[in-house]
């Protein structure tokens, strides 16, 4: 499906109630002198709104501080000891079918998105031995609630008396920005305590959501769990079902888009961090970076939220004095920990491609990414040996690096104790610490797409959208939102958007929310 003009329009996946959100009336592209446009950060919200942009006739200039796109999902050249190179990120990302409005960006590039392949299920365990999945589940609300409780070994039908359907009702019903006024003052442990889930559902499978936020689930708001909920269960009949690239994301996803972008004009500046911005007199923007100063028409900060903070720190007269402090005051999430092991032995040919787990101690997941990433597969058809990813999500911000490292080796020998076996031909550790923190109470400051300078508007998964996304789809969705807000001043079309459905499936369900 292909907008008039080239602009791409996401696609709709499965769910027939998936919500169309038609752009503004406009001219396919713009009139007269093309206005230029800054975009700041080369992650998916910058890539997202310099694509919308560039397609419409914008004179785009993506500014990005690292010498490669990306963002958080980046990927950079590794030498092994064997001699090898190979390609390290910060690992692995699922791209959930609901992810719209992000598998419309990718389409610029792979119409068919043939470079992202599926994985067969979510498989979750724990180290008492419970373990749990969705392939099986429906994936049509309510079904697959049902159906999760009934093929779930964490719900027993006495757990399920135990629990507190009252506290429950706040999943049935999940609006944007209502689900907020509701529950951004309660923890995400909170709330799951306050419904008397079963213990191991409530480690094994909702702790697994919270943390996918990189916190606590004790420090992360309940409306944000909440939406995840019905983003992934209750308010779509997508389901849990993923896929991952088949390549590095370099390979798969940004030198693809790259090449269309440049295809469409935009100027892409890596290695460039920005300094400040600044408005000049007369309208538009100063971008000032290393070396030179550019001035613009209007401005895209798509960064994260140490670079927001910072560019905004050095740039006094941006917006108003209230934004600003907002924006200083946001917050990011503990540090995480990737860790990516090349053996030369294999993992037994039964394991998952990945696997999220619980209770062995920091761990939160394990990737054998030689079962579905070609670079990985290839290296370990030549060698024998295999290439495995684990992730630990909100580490102590005190905790002794070099400790946690080892910690985490020794967590997924237990996992899966035939690695104990194989030799570490070469490892990774990246630490990271640049995650928003969608802590209790912090929704009302953080920033919307739009700020009191109509021509300067901010993208990124930090960012209020007002719509039912979050992830990588929310850095997408808002990528897209600006470009619309500055598009919309110009008389121009802009990009077409799909979500979720925006409330409960169900009348009856949202009649009992609301009692």
């Amino acid at each position: 499906m292909r907008a008039r003009g080239g602009a791409g329009v996401p696609r709709r996946g499965r769910d027939r109630r998936a919500v169309i959100l038609p752009a503004r009336p406009g001219s396919e592209r713009v009139r007269g002198e093309p206005p230029s446009t800054a975009v700041i950060g080369g992650g998916i919200a910058g890539l997202a709104a310099a694509t919308a942009l560039a397609e419409r006739g914008v004179r785009v200039t993506l500014y990005e501080r690292e010498p490669h796109l990306g963002g958080r999902l980046a990927g950079w050249p590794a030498g092994l000891a064997d001699g090898s190179r190979a390609t390290m990120s910060r690992g692995f990302h699922a791209f959930f079918r609901q992810y719209y409005n992000l598998r419309g960006l990718l389409r610029r590039a792979d119409p068919g998105l043939r470079m992202l392949t599926p994985l067969p299920d979510y498989p979750l365990r724990h180290r008492d031995g419970t373990r749990d999945g969705f392939r099986h589940v429906p994936r049509t609300p309510p079904w697959s609630a049902l159906g999760f409780a009934a093929l779930s070994p964490t719900f027993r039908a006495r757990d399920l008396l135990r629990m507190n359907p009252v506290a429950a009702l706040p999943l049935l019903d999940v609006r944007v920005p209502e689900v907020y006024r509701r529950l951004d003052t309660v923890s995400a442990h909170d709330f799951l305590t306050g419904i008397r889930f079963p213990e191991a559902a409530h480690h094994l499978a909702f702790e697994v959501f919270s943390r996918s936020f990189f916190a606590d689930p004790r420090e992360l708001s309940a409306a944000e769990m909440v939406l995840m909920f019905h983003i992934y269960f209750l308010g779509s009949s997508e389901g849990l079902l993923f896929d991952v690239p088949g390549e590095p994301f370099p390979d798969a996803l940004w030198e693809p888009l790259a090449g269309y972008l440049r295809g469409h004009g935009t100027e892409l500046l890596t290695s460039t961090p920005v300094d400040r911005v600044r408005p000049v007199p007369g309208g538009g923007h100063a971008i000032a970076f290393p070396g030179g100063e550019r001035r613009h028409d209007a401005v895209v900060l798509a960064l994260d939220t140490d670079g927001l903070r910072a560019v905004v720190g050095r740039s006094p007269d941006l917006a108003d004095a209230g934004w600003r402090e907002r924006v200083a005051a946001l917050r990011t999430a503990p540090p995480f920990l990737v860790t990516r092991l090349w053996l030369d032995g294999p993992v037994d040919p039964g394991r998952p491609g990945f696997l999220g787990t619980s209770g062995f101690g920091s761990l939160d997941n394990v990737s054998v990414l030689s079962r579905w990433e070609g670079e990985a597969a290839r290296w370990s058809a030549r060698t024998g040996g295999s290439v495995v990813e684990l992730h630990a999500y909100a580490v102590p911000g005190t905790a002794a690096r070099d400790v946690e490292e080892k910690r985490l080796v020794q967590q997924l020998y237990e996992v899966y104790p035939e690695t104990r076996r194989a030799g570490i031909v070469g490892v990774r550790h990246e630490w990271r610490a640049d995650c928003p923190l969608f802590s209790v109470g912090s929704y009302a400051g953080r920033p919307a797409v739009w700020t009191a300078d109509p021509c300067l508007v901010v993208a990124g998964d930090l960012v209020r959208t007002g719509l039912p996304v979050a992830l990588m789809e929310r850095a997408a969705t808002s990528g897209f939102l600006a470009a619309n807000a500055l598009l919309e001043r110009w008389g121009v079309r802009g990009q077409t958007l799909w979500t979720v459905p925006r409330r409960g499936r169900s009348a009856l369900l949202r009649a009992l929310a609301g009692v």
